[in-house]
């Protein structure tokens, strides 16, 4: 199978941007956000967001990792914050895809047990393949692909990011 480039490093960076904003706008009438990256690639676009949302804002932004069994999602969560770093405060959950949003709703899930103020979700890419009532409140991109197709966001340490569909 070919792979189609679906988002350049630049698009990527222009979606940062925007996603950056838009969590600003809904979170501004707070002092601090914590930016949730499901290990491993939507941890590093956390990384990338809370990077441009610290550039426009003057929120205080705190980076949390969470890591979740994709095979086994019943299984524990940990997060690289302890769960009285977050109580209390907005928090946005990342992912780089949503597929069938298994992933996400155990996350979700996850972070219900803890009292926050507000709770969303950014994903860059969202396929619109849910098998749970899950959404994205800020996506980079909806793809309508079928079932076959997959899916790939890189993000190399050169800068040379992109999302690819094969």
């Amino acid at each position: 199978m070919s792979k189609n480039i679906i988002l350049t490093n630049q698009e990527i960076e222009h979606k940062i941007k925007r996603i950056a904003y838009q969590i600003y706008e809904t979170f501004v009438d707070e002092e601090e956000v914590v930016i949730a990256g499901i290990a491993s690639n939507g941890s590093i676009f956390a990384e990338k967001l809370a990077e441009s949302l610290r550039t426009i804002s003057s929120l205080k932004v705190s980076l949390c990792e969470v890591k979740i069994d994709k095979q086994n999602p019943q299984s524990p969560i940990q997060t690289s914050l302890n769960k009285e770093d977050y109580e209390n405060k907005g928090l946005v959950l990342v992912d780089d895809v949503l597929n069938s949003g298994t992933t996400l709703i155990y996350a979700v899930r996850h972070f219900l047990n803890v009292p926050l103020k507000k709770f969303k979700t950014a994903v860059l890419v969202d396929r619109n393949h849910k098998k749970y009532p899950v959404k994205a409140d800020f996506k980079g991109i909806s793809l309508s692909t079928s079932l076959l197709e997959h899916v790939q966001v890189v993000f190399n340490e050169n800068g040379d990011d992109y999302a690819s569909l094969s």
